[in-house]
């Protein structure tokens, strides 16, 4: 008799091990890449206006907060991936603008995707850096489109933003960047070319005291060794002041044109 129940609670322990081995553990439980996407899209609920090109909420958002666009110019040459590293560390998002011209080789690719993949929006400025209103309107489509297209085959993803050189668009620039999906932006003020400002506690100073400095305000640096100095002190100083950093993905953009 008592084999038999010794036999029978084998039995029983036996079927609860199989049955625990096939049922999922909270550990062993993951989320498709697909939910995680999709869970993950941030609301767009900011606009550039066209011709300020301040950032302002849209209509249906109500909002009292003070933000500003951080923006960084001519990427990836020397500082960008710095500079990137430095924004992570603080959590404040930005822009980076890319040249073609700074993507020939693999070392420039391996510098645009570790900005990618530290989670920075990249945006278009330009194969060459050329003044677009100085080239044919077919030159100035390659300048535009092969750079789209060089970013795309290498982070799988096409700028979403474009920003001439020099802030000089021509109506051909404007109609392309609209059928392409990207938003045209320039800027509302920046400092580090200028000589006064070339070194990280100058150009910190400025950014975060200039007069132009107002709700919405974008923002321009470039890839420059004084702005890489100065840019967490930039962000503590604007903070400071009450302001908040624009997450880029927050940010209308425009439909693709058929």
């Amino acid at each position: 008799m008592k084999k038999g129940w010794v036999l029978i609670a084998c039995v029983v322990a036996l079927l609860a091990a199989c049955r625990n081995d096939n049922e999922p553990s909270k550990r062993d439980v993951s989320v498709p890449r697909e939910q995680t996407e999709v869970t993950s899209k941030v609301e767009v609920k900011y606009e550039i206006d066209p011709k300020t090109y301040l950032v302002q909420p849209l209509p249906e958002i109500n909002t009292n907060k003070k933000l500003v666009l951080l923006t960084i110019d001519d990427a990836p040459e020397h500082y960008s991936v710095e500079m990137a590293r430095t924004l992570k560390e603080v959590d404040a998002p930005a822009i980076f603008f890319v040249n073609g011209h700074f993507l020939e080789d693999d070392r420039g690719k391996d510098k645009l995707k570790e900005i990618y993949e530290l989670g920075f929006a990249i945006g278009n400025h330009t194969m060459t850096h050329a003044r677009l209103s100085e080239l044919s309107t077919t030159a100035q489509t390659e300048e535009i489109v092969a750079l789209n297209d060089l970013v795309a085959s290498i982070i799988g993803e096409r700028p979403r933003f474009f920003r001439a050189p020099f802030g000089v668009n021509t109506d051909h620039v404007r109609e392309l960047a609209k059928r392409e999906g990207m938003t045209l932006m320039n800027w509302t003020y920046g400092y580090d070319w200028e000589p006064n400002y070339q070194t990280g506690a100058s150009i910190a100073e400025v950014m975060v005291n200039s007069e132009y400095l107002q709700p919405g305000a974008n923002l321009l640096m470039h890839d420059r060794k004084w702005s890489a100095e100065g840019l967490a002190d930039i962000v503590i100083g604007l903070r400071d002041q009450g302001y908040e950093f624009v997450d880029p993905l927050e940010i209308q953009t425009v439909d693709v044109a058929n």
